[in-house]
């Protein structure tokens, strides 16, 4: 490959990740036109943990977005309309919805057998990690309220700091495009999610022909030399690149197309994850860092050492280690083989589940 057919490609993957990241944007916003009010109403009725939980599960799925549901909820603290303990729930629940991205983008897939067999199970190995991290620490939490105490703790420790602001840079130039496409429409939620849902397939479609274009032995062993050379970089580069531009939902679903090429394993994906869940807690710390509540920081806090212990109780443990991979590879192999039951995952473990419980404890109705 000559250098000016490097460059060529090299700026053709720059227009598509910008695509994409549009793409994502796209259906962040359209969710927010459709559910934003809904998931503030949703998380002020918040009555026991496993209402806050699933509250959790299905505000972030409508916004799209962890952050977006964890800073609103650390803001309803701070107001006083929420108790720390009905928070923590919602913030478990938070992590399971971010998921629904990855989960979405692995469709794009769905035309080649193999590469969606492998995208799948990279995206909703996501999914099982947090599912199993919330079994462990949620009657821990109901029994001894451990998050609280711990994140209470660290709140004493940082008490007097404040007035930090979060920036986005990713977002500073994606944003103003997205949101220009959806006044196109005249903000209208089922339009900007079509045109997201267009721009994400198109640009999937691309990156991963690409990407196997640019994935030479080289390239591959370049990946698998630095942010993939073991999995405490793949940590380590989870959390940097999702502190960066803010977003879990961003840094997991721009693997995933990595992932369906084979230049990514399951295995080296896990680690990397791993990292955005804890990287995606910055936001929501610095949005109670700047409101100066100490409520809200203990809020945020929680949410951080939920991350961090299920990582200590989960990944060095080889057998604990291998049940959301076992189970994310069972799954993509079932869905490969009927890929219809793949929307149909996505529409109930993230929508449907929760709807119906909430509507049967009488939180929505």
């Amino acid at each position: 490959m000559s250098k000016s057919q490097l460059f060529a490609r090299l700026g053709f993957l720059a227009a598509l990740l910008f695509c994409f990241f549009v793409g994502l944007d796209m259906m962040s916003l359209s969710f927010k036109l459709f559910g934003k009010g809904l998931a503030e109403e949703l998380i002020m009725r918040t009555a026991n943990p496993f209402v806050g939980l699933f509250i959790g599960v299905l505000a972030t799925s409508l916004v799209q977005s962890s952050s977006t549901t964890t800073t609103m909820t650390v803001g309803l603290v701070a107001a006083g309309a929420l108790t720390i303990e009905g928070a923590i729930p919602i913030i478990m629940g938070a992590n399971i919805g971010t998921s629904v991205t990855n989960t979405m983008v692995s469709l794009g897939h769905v035309t080649r057998p193999e590469e969606f067999r492998r995208a799948f199970a990279g995206a909703t190995v996501h999914d099982f990690f947090n599912w199993l991290t919330v079994l462990i620490l949620l009657p821990l939490e109901i029994a001894f309220g451990y998050l609280e105490s711990v994140a209470r703790y660290l709140e004493h420790l940082l008490d007097g700091v404040g007035g930090i602001q979060p920036h986005n840079p990713l977002k500073m130039v994606v944003r103003p495009v997205a949101k220009g496409l959806s006044e196109i429409t005249g903000e209208s939620g089922f339009l900007t999610l079509l045109i997201g849902i267009v721009l994400l397939f198109f640009a999937l479609r691309f990156l991963v022909v690409l990407l196997r274009k640019l994935a030479s032995d080289q390239a591959e062993l370049f990946l698998h030399r630095t942010l993939f050379r073991s999995a405490l970089t793949a940590i380590g580069g989870g959390i940097v690149v999702t502190v960066m531009v803010q977003s879990s939902s961003i840094t997991t679903s721009v693997v995933i197309p990595l992932v369906g090429a084979g230049v990514v394993t399951l295995e080296q994906l896990f680690p990397f994850t791993i990292g955005a869940n804890i990287g995606t807690t910055i936001t929501a710390m610095l949005a109670a860092l700047a409101l100066g509540e100490p409520a809200a920081v203990t809020v945020a806090f929680a949410h951080l050492v939920f991350n961090l212990t299920g990582t200590a109780l989960i990944y060095p443990v080889k057998f604990i280690r291998a049940i959301p991979l076992t189970m994310a590879r069972w799954l993509g192999d079932l869905a490969c083989h009927n890929r219809f039951l793949a929307g149909v995952y996505i529409a109930t473990v993230f929508f449907g589940l929760p709807v119906l419980l909430l509507f049967l404890t009488g939180a929505i109705g």
